[in-house]
């Protein structure tokens, strides 16, 4: 019971991280001196965006791994 525990408190814990990820992204600078770069027109720079899915399904997967490794060698 208590790796479930400690997995239920792992995902809550990455879950809010993702959620706050989105709150932290500083407003785009505006005026004829701030150029936009190579992001686009006025887009923050949040590359990471494009993977939320796939890292999430590959951190709960790495999590689900280690716990069985883990159960085994205590086994």
């Amino acid at each position: 019971m208590k790796t479930i525990n400690k997995l239920v408190l792992a995902l809550f814990f990455f879950g809010t991280l993702l959620v706050k990820a989105d709150d932290e992204i500083p407003p785009v600078p505006t005026g004829p001196s701030t150029g936009t770069g190579g992001v686009g027109p006025g887009g923050p720079a949040s590359p990471i965006d494009m993977y939320v899915y796939l890292l999430s399904i590959v951190a709960v997967a790495f999590i689900m791994y280690y716990t069985k490794k883990l159960k085994s060698q205590k086994a």
